[in-house]
């Protein structure tokens, strides 16, 4: 195994490698926001690659809350949810999907739809492009939504209820499904939920928008940690949730044939020995392409931590912390190249553009953040 380990480690480091080399360096990205003023709904800037520009923002799309955005396979239909609580779960409230132009990059709305329940917070579209999942925060459990060939929002074809709490009454009385995201092989589809310190885990038929619960059907973390994200290594040997309550991030092997989690290692995500203070909470996570870095973010603390990945273990081991220039980083997002994570100040309106030093994985501010309003997500999508 560490032979093997070590074998798709060195892999997923040359195809990156290559990738950057080649890969497109103009890119749009796409902004969600809370709409809340002064920020009106989904905006959009350019970014180049070569230099880690961003330029200033424009409005995309008027909505209501597009907190979190996800792409289309094809790359021309952008899905956002509005995070806005929906308790009577109202047809056609909820997602929305939107056509991409290819050259002016400008959003027009395909059509809406209900995800069968009510907060949503976050999407993702499977492999095939047949199926959006969406993760219900206010509902307490996931849905699946058929998309059409066009990439028109269909009818909703699941809806499950999580059930049960934690040891934190004020913030764990009751399920809160976090984020959802899919396996590589597009078979699972793995769930944080933060109100049960679990990791659900589903098996996907994408064809019938279909979620059923898998066998084990979800991976315990330590009481009152709150599992917010999580995201796979490249190599599809390991898996990383962030949890936001106790501000940490575990380190899981995965059996990808299986679909199970085995944890082995929790950290702080906080600089040596310093405790968790009042306000402060963690957000997003994302492992370098490279599968040598991982990143996470600290709300309050307003950093984004850095950890050096062993490519045979899985194990972390701490780099640095570093400021994201503005106030909470709800999220962030590497540039298809590797060379560039953009921080989202959700509080002070801003986007952070940082440089990744390829060998160490540490983080440099590039210049003055760029004004976008109360930013949360970020898409990337090569112009044409």
């Amino acid at each position: 195994m560490p032979r093997l380990a070590s074998f798709l480690s060195a892999f997923a480091v040359t195809v990156t490698a290559t990738f950057a080399a080649t890969a497109p360096t103009d890119f749009l990205v796409y902004f969600g926001t809370y709409a809340k003023a002064p920020s009106k709904g989904i905006y959009r800037s350019h970014f180049d690659a070569a230099t880690g520009r961003l330029s200033p923002a424009e409005l995309a799309a008027e909505a209501k809350d597009p907190a979190f955005l996800a792409l289309h396979p094809k790359g021309n239909v952008l899905y956002a949810i509005d995070e806005s609580a929906d308790t009577q779960r109202t047809p056609g409230q909820g997602l929305a999907a939107y056509s991409i132009d290819p050259k002016s990059g400008s959003l027009t709305l395909l059509n809406r739809q209900s995800t069968g329940s009510s907060g949503a917070c976050h999407l993702t579209v499977d492999a095939t492009g047949r199926a959006i999942l969406v993760a219900n925060y206010g509902g307490g459990g996931v849905s699946a939504v058929a998309l059409s060939p066009d990439g028109r929002l269909g009818a909703v074809g699941s809806v499950i209820q999580h059930t049960g709490s934690s040891v934190n009454p004020a913030r764990q009385k009751g399920p809160h499904a976090h984020q959802i995201i899919t396996s590589a092989d597009n078979r699972f589809a793995f769930v944080p939920d933060l109100g049960l310190d679990r990791v659900m885990v589903y098996q996907i038929d994408p064809g019938a928008a279909k979620l059923t619960a898998h066998n084990p059907p979800s991976n315990s973390l330590a009481p009152g940690s709150g599992p917010r994200h999580m995201t796979f290594h490249p190599s599809n040997q390991f898996a990383y949730v962030i949890s936001e309550m106790l501000c940490t991030m575990t380190a899981f092997r995965y059996d990808s044939a299986r679909g199970t989690l085995a944890e082995i290692q929790t950290v702080s995500t906080l600089p040596p020995g310093e405790a968790v203070a009042k306000g402060t909470s963690t957000a997003e996570v994302q492992v370098h392409p490279s599968g040598k870095f991982l990143y996470g973010s600290n709300r309050g603390h307003n950093t984004i931590v850095v950890y050096a990945i062993d490519p045979a273990s899985g194990k972390m081991t701490y780099v640095e912390n570093v400021s994201t220039q503005g106030k909470t980083p709800r999220h962030f997002t590497l540039d298809p190249t590797g060379r560039w994570l953009l921080a989202e100040n959700q509080d002070s309106n801003t986007v952070a553009v940082l440089r990744i030093d390829e060998k160490s994985g540490r983080l440099t501010p590039t210049g003055t953040p760029v004004e976008i309003p109360v930013p949360v997500s970020a898409v990337f999508v090569p112009t044409r």
